[in-house]
């Protein structure tokens, strides 16, 4: 007994734990609906927190602040930035018309005749070809009767002029006391008649179209002139062509080698741009302002119509004359604004001694015009549309500071397709901003700070 006892004493711990763990777990099955829940809650609130600490240390506080944007050299280039400094300035509405680039009529075209009737022999120029003035332009063979009888008549008066001078030289030689003086007087009474009838035939060539020249060559020569070139005409000379560069372009050519033409019919057509109109159309409550501008020699702002123009392609033209009746289909009221031309290139012809040139502007190219109202906005921030972002209510512009460019936002009061005004409440006067680009860098600040990105935002349709 005593044995059993001390064994007992000994290792009691090895018996009695695997007893209480049975009781424990038994306890806790019977009871698992009470306790359960509970635990189950526990376990998801540990695990919300760990994932908490896991995502934690993968935030990391951004650079920039919301506002603030930091653009790369690349992005520079990619977005083509320019930056500009802010000055306040005084802005007049403007009305925005249609036009058009027109030749000057009775200006800008020279029309080359056949001088009288013969027949097409050459053909100098080709279409396009730059002229100049005094350059053969077509050959033609004399085949006009009149002309044929004229240079005749001509060619026998030359001959008996010379005939009545030896006669006269021989009788005043042999001297007055041998011959009678009547004989004298009567020789140059003759010589006066064919002198007379010689100035006669010349006036008759000169209006058939050949040139003093030609009658020159005829009576150095004593033969008839069977061919004429036709050559190009001088520039025209006005007042308004001063400071201007004259060329002539052969505009087209309207015959052929080997035609048999009459005089006055049309051979060719010189053109000469260095002056154009620009063509408008206005409305009827326009009229006076552009007399008044007309008026006062004031200029109108033209600007290509497509948009896509570069600052020193804004002109400022002067208005020549408004029309003084109104289009009854339309409804529009004409206006002409003179246009100052330029040569861009001037190249020869590889296979040729021609060259061929190119202007600026050309009649039929499509303008916009823009007629001052009388509505002016006293200093104002004026600038141009990529510089300002409009997102619904807000208007955003980017103002430089240092390597970054802070968004700040701003008040519109009037915009259009080419200019928006803002009110000018000094914080922007003369600060540097972005003044193109404005929409791309929103989106990239958006981007910036994790918010959606709207893709229409900004733009006006």
């Amino acid at each position: 007994m005593s044995t059993k006892f001390s064994w007992l004493k000994k290792h009691w711990k090895k018996i009695v734990w695997p007893i209480v763990l049975v009781a424990i777990a038994a306890g806790a099955y019977f009871t698992q609906d009470q306790w359960m829940p509970h635990a189950q809650q526990f376990m998801g609130y540990l695990k919300n927190e760990k994932a908490d600490n896991e995502e934690e240390p993968e935030e990391e506080a951004p650079s920039e602040t919301p506002d603030t944007l930091t653009l790369s050299p690349t992005a520079w280039k990619n977005i083509g930035l320019t930056t500009g400094m802010v000055k306040p300035t005084d802005f007049t509405k403007v009305v925005s018309v249609p036009a058009m680039v027109t030749e000057r009529h009775g200006r800008s075209r020279n029309e080359i005749t056949a001088p009288m009737t013969g027949v097409v022999t050459q053909i100098y120029p080709l279409e396009r070809q730059a002229i100049e003035p005094g350059m053969a332009l077509f050959d033609m063979r004399l085949t006009h009767e009149d002309v044929v009888s004229a240079q005749a008549t001509f060619l026998t008066n030359l001959q008996s002029l010379d005939v009545v001078k030896k006669e006269l030289t021989r009788l005043q030689n042999i001297g007055e006391g041998v011959i009678p003086g009547k004989r004298i007087i009567e020789q140059e009474y003759e010589r006066d008649k064919v002198m007379a009838a010689l100035s006669a035939t010349r006036q008759s060539l000169l209006l058939h179209g050949m040139s003093e020249q030609q009658i020159a060559e005829m009576e150095s020569t004593r033969k008839v002139l069977r061919e004429i070139t036709v050559v190009a005409p001088p520039y025209a000379k006005n007042h308004e062509h001063e400071g201007i560069e004259h060329q002539y372009q052969m505009q087209s050519v309207n015959v052929n080698r080997g035609e048999s033409v009459t005089a006055g019919q049309l051979l060719g057509v010189l053109a000469d741009h260095c002056l154009l109109y620009v063509e408008g159309k206005a409305f009827e409550d326009d009229s006076e302002r552009l007399v008044q501008a007309a008026e006062n020699g004031s200029t109108i702002q033209v600007v290509p119509s497509s948009g896509d123009y570069e600052s020193d392609e804004v002109l400022n033209l002067k208005v020549q004359s408004v029309a003084n009746e109104i289009d009854q289909q339309s409804r529009a009221l004409k206006f002409y604004l003179l246009l100052p031309n330029k040569l861009t290139s001037k190249r020869e012809s590889g296979t040729s001694n021609n060259s061929f040139i190119s202007w600026k502007f050309r009649p039929g190219q499509r303008m916009e015009a823009k007629i001052p109202t009388t509505q002016v906005m006293k200093n104002k921030i004026v600038l141009p549309p990529d510089a300002v972002v409009i997102e619904g209510p807000n208007a955003f512009v980017f103002e430089q500071n240092g390597d970054n460019f802070d968004r700040i936002d701003v008040h519109v009061l009037y915009r259009d397709k080419d200019t928006v005004v803002l009110e000018n409440d000094g914080q922007l006067v003369g600060s540097s901003i972005a003044m193109n680009g404005a929409y791309q860098m929103h989106l990239a600040l958006k981007n910036q700070s994790g918010g959606a990105i709207d893709p229409h935002a900004g733009h006006n349709h």
